[in-house]
């Protein structure tokens, strides 16, 4: 789309992520237009003037928080509600609580298809948001069961459990949409051609991250005391209430916002590549990269919400679908995207398998916040006592993390990134693979702070005597500052090496990871209750921890991050940055 034209064909109406119907044209009065392809709630061009920016972002950053805090709330002390209220065993309730954090994840995949091909970031955001305040709403309804129906205890209980079941469904089916969309809803408020603008751009990424954290603080601090001492259903009907004015946010500002259109089925395109690469098996790819076919110069890529991309070398294979054969009809095949497809569309699939690599690496990164349940176990048999009257939650521990991040993410901008940038001669300080890899170390460190707190309070149990749950602090901030880096670092990463007609579900492949992480953590679980237990011995994770060895499945894990890491190093060094027209 050209800065100052005006959309008009009904091709174009139809791929508009919209809500309102579009109007006549606006007066040519606008001053200034963005040049990225947005558009704004009538379809028309965007105005640099009204749209977009950080006045857009304030309310994207709100909902984020409401949505931040739907989720903590429920998961956070959510370990608590499965030993305590339902009575399930730590290891059944640790694998049940990262089994769940798993889906929340993987139907990311699911809603930035839907963003990026039909639906649109925006109208994604309400839907989703609103599918989770549903399932709050259903867990808040089998957290008062127990008080509120006199029947038999059975008939309770199997009723509780099932609202909350469906309850945690529908919280992560919503949250699938919510997740890859508004990181990236948010940066498309910036005008990435806009020298200016893409500099504030950077800078959203760690507000991003610091409203999030915000919903985390709140949840791991107030929603956790709400729980434990004013019951469940006051603590997750919180939640509900909030993500419902999350909902009213998104709709009240929808004038301010700038909408990327919906570029069509990334993965139809993804597999027209590989079709018509296999088509043209035997045939020669030209040296001359000139001769594969793109749209001619000074026109749109055929991409709707995409700018053109350059070739590259390398995955060669793929070069012949974009190769025209001396046997084909150019007029004819040329509109056939399942015989011949542009260079644009070809690199789509390049940079996704480049950028590949780099995100597998983030499963075991992942593992650390999803041995989050395992650390409040590990804090439930420390002494809890801050002084002789008062006390705190295990839970509330993952305080340290939080409030690790919400000093850390804005003093990224202001304090880290000037000193490191005299040193790395970056004026951005750290790349977006190099701010992953030092998140990495941290990770590392984590498991390694429990470990060394778990050998000792071994020790400690062997004496009858209590080691204080402070101990625990530095291992949950070591899990905040890596995740400073490296989450901000793949949020990054996958808005800005992604096509731009498949940003959503890059985003939604980089949480994919943490679905794989907490994936291998629950099957880790199982595994290492199945292999250590039996033969009189109580294994690694009984429900006495006094008679168990966590300590040595933190020092696993710490190896597994140390090799991690490594890979990671090996792949960043290997990877090719995105090079668009």
């Amino acid at each position: 789309m050209k800065g100052d034209s005006i959309i008009t064909s009904e091709a174009e109406e139809s791929t508009l992520p919209l809500l309102l119907p579009l109007h006549a044209a606006p007066s040519q009065d606008y001053e200034q237009f963005t040049c990225n392809g947005s558009v704004d709630i009538r379809g028309y061009p965007a105005s640099k003037r009204h749209t977009g920016n950080w006045r857009a972002c304030y309310s994207i950053l709100g909902g984020e928080f409401c949505g931040a805090m739907a989720y903590y709330g429920v998961g956070t002390n959510l370990v608590s509600y499965l030993t305590k209220a339902q009575k399930k065993s730590n290891v059944a309730a640790a694998s049940n609580i990262a089994s769940w954090q798993g889906t929340c994840y993987l139907t990311a995949l699911l809603g930035a298809f839907l963003a990026d091909s039909y639906l649109g970031r925006h109208r994604t955001i309400v839907v989703s948001l609103m599918v989770v305040t549903m399932g709050v709403l259903l867990l808040t309804l089998s957290a008062t069961i127990p008080a509120s129906i006199h029947v038999m205890a059975t008939a309770t209980s199997n009723s509780q459990e099932a609202l909350s079941s469906l309850g945690l469904f529908l919280t992560a089916l919503g949250l699938g949409g919510i997740w890859p969309c508004v990181p990236t809803f948010g940066a498309d408020q910036f005008d990435d051609t806009d020298a200016a603008e893409k500099e504030q751009k950077q800078l959203y990424y760690n507000w991003y991250y610091f409203a999030v954290n915000g919903g985390f603080l709140f949840a791991s601090t107030v929603l956790v005391w709400v729980q434990d001492d004013h019951g469940w259903g006051w603590g997750f009907g919180i939640p509900a209430a909030v993500s419902a004015v999350g909902v009213a946010g998104f709709l009240a500002c929808m004038k301010l916002y700038r909408y990327q259109k919906p570029g069509g089925s990334a993965l139809t395109r993804i597999c027209q590549v590989v079709v018509a690469a296999a088509r043209k098996v035997n045939v020669d790819v030209p040296t001359d990269s000139s001769l594969l076919h793109e749209m001619p110069p000074g026109e749109e890529s055929a991409i709707v919400g995409s700018r053109k991309l350059m070739h590259t070398d390398g995955l060669k294979f793929f070069d012949r679908a974009a190769t025209i054969t001396t046997s084909e009809d150019k007029s004819t095949d040329a509109t056939n995207p399942w015989k011949l497809c542009t260079v644009t569309q070809v690199e789509e699939l390049k940079i996704l398998a480049r950028m590949l690599p780099v995100f597998l690496t983030g499963i075991v990164f992942n593992t650390a916040e999803a041995f989050f349940p395992l650390f409040i176990e590990q804090g439930q048999v420390m002494d809890n006592h801050i002084i002789e009257q008062l006390w705190i939650p295990s839970a509330t521990l993952t305080t340290f993390n939080c409030l690790c991040i919400i000093i850390l993410a804005p003093a990224y901008d202001k304090v880290v990134m000037p000193v490191v940038s005299r040193i790395t001669g970056m004026k951005r300080g750290l790349s977006e693979l190099q701010r992953i890899g030092v998140g990495m170390v941290f990770a590392m460190f984590s498991m390694v702070s429990a470990a060394l707190v778990e050998t000792v309070r071994l020790d400690t149990a062997k004496n009858r005597l209590l080691m204080s749950i402070l101990w625990q602090a530095p291992q949950y901030m070591f899990v905040g500052v890596a995740k400073v880096f490296s989450i901000v670092g793949f949020i990054e990463f996958a808005y800005e090496q992604s096509p731009d007609a498949m940003r959503s579900l890059c985003q939604a492949c980089s949480l994919l990871m943490v679905t794989l992480g907490s994936y291998l953590v629950s099957i880790m679980l199982k595994m290492i209750d199945s292999v250590t237990a039996g033969r009189g011995s109580h294994g690694w994770i009984p429900e006495d921890l006094n008679e168990g060895r966590l300590d040595l499945l933190f020092w696993l894990m710490a190896v597994l991050h140390l090799l991690n890491l490594l890979a990671f190093a090996y792949c960043a060094a290997r990877y090719k940055c995105k090079l668009a027209t």
